[in-house]
């Protein structure tokens, strides 16, 4: 097996597999609004649930970005379900563009106000979160320096889901088909879904 210290990033392969090998990352497509009023949307594959109770997610932008800057500035934002069908549309509102621009326009998406808060949501997304900052933080190295990340924490206020992904009384997710982040330039979706129960705990004797 392959082993390399990170402090010196030698793994001896063309693209570094740190990435690759946490894997599949959803992807936290972020909807805000600027204190200028502009519009912006970016996918962000470091993103997560970090809590139920309360319903809490994060999103990290490393380098900080026009979403985490909008997210500051505000405390608004939100988060739309990358769907299959979303895909391009997802990948060209990825494009670096200046301050400002909006990447609803861009990428031919409606732009649709939240009914809790004001960052606005992709219309044809068939969910979404409405949340609000509740902590941004900068991890630490182990030397106690700042990394280069900025990680904003959001409570969930309200979500929106499509009738068409529900069935019996579940989010289907082969219909939602959720398109996660490998490693590189690759993706995968929901498509091949299948169920795995939990282990019983053995009865003792």
């Amino acid at each position: 097996m392959r082993f390399y210290e990170t402090a010196t990033n030698r793994h001896g392969l063309r693209h570094d597999p740190f990435k690759a090998l946490v894997a599949p990352r959803p992807i936290g497509w972020i909807g805000s609004r600027g204190r200028d009023g502009s519009r912006n949307l970016a996918p962000y594959s470091f993103f997560n649930i970090v809590s139920d109770s309360p319903k809490i997610v994060m999103f990290a932008s490393s380098p900080p970005k026009d979403s985490a800057r909008n997210a500051a500035e505000t405390g608004e934002f939100t988060v739309n379900l990358v769907s299959r069908q979303l895909l391009l549309p997802m990948n060209a509102s990825s494009a670096a563009v200046p301050y400002g621009a909006d990447e609803f326009e861009l990428a031919g998406l409606t732009p649709v106000k939240g009914k809790l808060v004001d960052a606005p949501y992709v219309g044809e997304a068939l969910a979404v979160l409405e949340c609000r900052v509740t902590e941004i933080m900068v991890p630490k190295t182990l030397d106690g320096a700042k990394a280069e990340s900025v990680i904003t924490f959001g409570q969930v206020l309200g979500i929106h889901v499509a009738e068409e992904i529900i069935r019996d009384g579940r989010i289907d997710m082969s219909r939602a088909r959720p398109v996660g982040r490998l490693g590189y330039m690759d993706y995968c979706d929901g498509g091949d879904v299948f169920e795995l129960m939990r282990p019983e705990r053995p009865s003792s004797e």
